[in-house]
């Protein structure tokens, strides 16, 4: 099995066992018939007008069919994109995109700004976090050695999202310039996805890169700071909780 594949694997045992969305270029029976033929059964299929990406979301995937896509991904022949678990979870994403509507493709000075201080706000908490660059944003990871509650990450989540944003507000610019989104998110009914690490943006086909203080790195470098962090920078789900607690007193006691 591909390194990178098993990577991917060890990443979360949390995330729905039998259910992915593909993102790829590629479309029609052919395609969907030679999608599904190692197993698997298409809940959905989204196809977009301009073709430049469409999404298939399969349920009923046997592991050896997981394995398959998971190595799909890895070579670049589609994006997977797995769904977090509907109670508990041990990984967490914040997802950060430009907001801004008059330069909505590329990253703001606004963004640099809130991703720097939401990765000390983590750090100074205990928290390692694994941040991707993808397309105008930044995906924020962590990874836990527990699974928690959902409403509990979120709501860790929302606290330092609230203090990342602070420094705009102190500036006298618009918070709504950054956008986040959380993942797992406890106002969606149905489970959420996200691309895995290892994708290619739908837009510009760019490796989405591993984000460090000193810059982006490499595609070979970035799958070895992936290692590094799925098998060193795990955060105990104790340090998450007493970080919360920090959080809700700093916020008067309020959750």
């Amino acid at each position: 099995m591909d390194p990178r594949v098993t990577l991917l694997k060890e990443f979360s045992t949390g995330f729905v066992r039998d259910k992915a969305k593909i993102e790829t270029e590629q479309f029609g029976f052919v395609y969907l018939e030679r999608l599904l033929s190692g197993g698997g059964t298409l809940e959905y299929g989204e196809l977009t007008a301009t073709r430049v990406l469409h999404k298939y979301k399969i349920v009923d995937i046997p592991d050896h069919r997981m394995d398959e896509l998971l190595h799909m991904h890895v070579i670049k022949e589609c994006n997977v994109c797995r769904y977090f678990g509907a109670e508990t979870n041990d990984v967490l994403c914040f997802n950060m995109d430009n907001n801004h509507k008059s330069n909505n493709t590329s990253i703001l000075p606004e963004m640099s700004l809130v991703l720097g201080t939401l990765r000390k706000c983590l750090l100074g908490a205990g928290c390692e976090p694994l941040i991707v660059a993808s397309g105008r944003g930044y995906h924020v990871w962590l990874r836990l050695d527990e699974p928690l509650e959902n409403k509990l990450l979120y709501d860790f989540m929302v606290g330092a999202a609230a203090r990342a944003l602070l420094p705009l507000l102190l500036d006298g610019k618009e918070r709504h310039t950054i956008k986040f989104s959380f993942y797992p998110d406890v106002n969606v009914n149905e489970a959420v996805s996200l691309r895995l690490f290892g994708s290619e943006h739908a837009k510009n086909n760019v490796f989405s890169r591993v984000f460090t203080p000193d810059g982006l790195l490499d595609e070979a470098g970035s799958w070895k700071h992936f290692e590094r962090f799925v098998r060193e920078k795990t955060t105990a789900a104790a340090t998450l909780r007493s970080a919360l607690d920090t959080f809700r007193l700093g916020d008067g006691g309020q959750a």
